[in-house]
């Protein structure tokens, strides 16, 4: 094994803590184009995610024929207004939301799962959604490196997958679980678009952490 020097500077340290509260769940973006060895580089983070198993799961679909763009924008405004009706009293307000940047972004992609992954079986016996827990490991290196290098990201999952399967000629078995739009952004959000919007607000950690037991809030 090689020798590396695990430690960080103060600096390099606050820099990982910053990239991760200022990332963004971006839906607002300008038509600036996206560099090559920078959506290579970004793509690079993503690939280093740790997986269950080694398995890497994650599979990416870059986007580039406006035709193919303006078909996956329409199944994407299918499913909102599917999702917004089964909203019910809230289906309006839904609809008023900004859900993507599809026709915006300067880079698209699509992350999938591959086929025949149940050939994977180490870690994921017991756990097979461990594949898309893998994946999204990748696709949130992804959005950190990209805030990092001063780009939004927006994850869109308003979609059918087997629709999205089929119009990207994906093999049987695989599986579209994100449509992710990247690109150079007017500004960021200084918070969450959905608490901006009072859709919803993100609820304080000390909710969520238990000691022991699902009963017994851990103290604070």
């Amino acid at each position: 094994m090689s020798k590396f020097n695990g430690s960080f500077t103060d600096a390099e340290r606050a820099a990982v803590y910053r990239v991760i509260a200022q990332r963004r769940d971006m839906r607002h973006f300008l038509a600036t184009p996206i560099a090559p060895e920078l959506l290579n580089r970004l793509l690079q983070a993503a690939h280093q995610a740790g997986s269950v198993g080694l398995m890497q799961p994650w599979r990416f679909i870059r986007i580039t024929e406006p035709d193919l763009k303006l078909q996956i924008q329409a199944l994407v405004e299918q499913e909102r207004i599917k999702t917004a009706q089964a909203l019910g009293e809230r289906e309006e307000e839904f609809m008023r939301l900004k859900v993507e940047g599809i026709l915006e972004c300067g880079e698209l992609l699509v992350v999938a799962l591959p086929d025949q992954r149940e050939q994977h079986i180490f870690g994921r016996r017991t756990l097979p959604q461990m594949d898309i827990a893998s994946a999204a490991c990748a696709i949130q290196n992804l959005w950190l490196a990209a805030r990092a290098e001063g780009l939004g990201m927006g994850w869109v999952s308003l979609f059918e997958p087997q629709a999205l399967g089929k119009l990207l000629k994906m093999p049987a078995n695989s599986e579209p679980i994100a449509i992710l739009c990247l690109g150079y952004v007017p500004e960021f959000y200084d918070k969450p678009l959905l608490e901006m919007e009072n859709w919803i607000h993100g609820k304080p950690l000390d909710a969520l952490v238990f000691e022991n037991s699902w009963a017994n809030k851990k103290a604070t």
